[in-house]
């Protein structure tokens, strides 16, 4: 199958934050609110997938372990909004800066080994994350907690569906444009010269495992900010944010859409959200469905989706 050119994805991704933009109004239209709810989960699940999409696309890594970042960020809004500092000012700057942590700290002993070592080690780490997130008894322990939309700059604002959705679809570009300009920096051109061949790379004096090591915590941090998103906009937060079943679901909207891009991931994404809801209306085996529905695209691509 022929792959689609650069204008081609620029147009498939212009056509799905337009539809994600529009979403409100048709909501509006169709007296169906909650399809601005689940245009916004789209695009908080789209973010997050671009910001693996810079793991598994750009570094050549596959991590099973990228829920953690997203736990993380929950956490964070609900641990300030339990110790009363429900406001985004504070909470997202935390985590960001907890998402990014983590992964500076697991990602130099992760990228210590590569291929399948890579993902159970990551798979492990997260695994670590979500046990630790049962224990505490204070913020809901293994059921999670409610949580408050969070004040901005002291305002309400962040309290209507329209306002979450529009920072959701702000977010979104600018992670997309962040990591196409990441991709054609000499930084991203390092990494993919390193999915090719390491060892030319290494000859040639740069340091591989640092820049994967900062691509991994940059993916973490941003990680962190979709998971802040999708805490506020449940209005809960539980371990289930951390399971590796998460983790699953972000590389598989990577992989469908095509790793390569970013444009890719939030297609992926977006496709993957709407797919599930559609099927989830038709028979509660939809998973059975879903299931072939990737096989067979998959098959169809006729095409590595992964990265060498």
């Amino acid at each position: 199958m022929k792959r689609p050119s650069g204008l081609g994805w620029t147009l498939a991704l212009a056509i799905v934050l337009v539809a994600l933009a529009l979403a409100p109004v048709l909501a509006r239209a169709l007296a169906y609110p909650y399809l601005t709810s689940l245009a916004t989960r789209a695009a908080i699940l789209a973010a997050a997938a671009v910001s693996l999409q810079v793991v598994v696309g750009l570094a050549g890594l596959v991590s099973l372990g990228h829920a953690a970042f997203l736990g993380i960020g929950g956490y964070a809004a609900l641990g300030l909004a339990t110790a009363g500092m429900n406001e985004a000012a504070v909470s997202l700057p935390v985590a960001v800066a907890g998402a990014g942590l983590f992964g500076l700290v697991t990602g130099r002993l992760a990228l210590r080994t590569r291929g399948v070592t890579f993902i159970m080690i990551t798979l492990a780490f997260a695994q670590m994350a979500y046990f630790v997130a049962q224990s505490f008894e204070v913020l809901g322990g293994s059921d999670g907690a409610p949580l408050d939309p969070p004040l901005l700059f002291g305002t309400t604002l962040l309290r209507g569906p329209i306002a979450l959705h529009v920072l959701a679809l702000v977010v979104l570009i600018a992670f997309v444009l962040g990591a196409r300009v990441l991709a054609a920096s000499r930084f991203g051109r390092v990494l993919r010269a390193a999915t090719e061949s390491e060892a030319r790379v290494t000859a040639s004096g740069f340091d591989v495992r640092r820049a994967r090591l900062a691509a991994y915590v940059l993916a973490g941090a941003a990680g962190g900010v979709a998971g802040w998103l999708l805490g506020v906009h449940a209005g809960f937060v539980s371990p289930a944010m951390l399971e590796w079943r998460v983790s699953g679901e972000l590389l598989v909207m990577v992989i469908l859409g095509g790793a390569a891009r970013p444009e890719g991931a939030v297609i992926g994404a977006v496709g993957v959200v709407a797919v599930e809801e559609v099927l989830s209306g038709v028979s509660q085996h939809w998973r059975l469905i879903f299931g072939a529905l990737i096989i067979g695209v998959v098959l169809l691509r006729g095409r590595r989706l992964l990265p060498r």
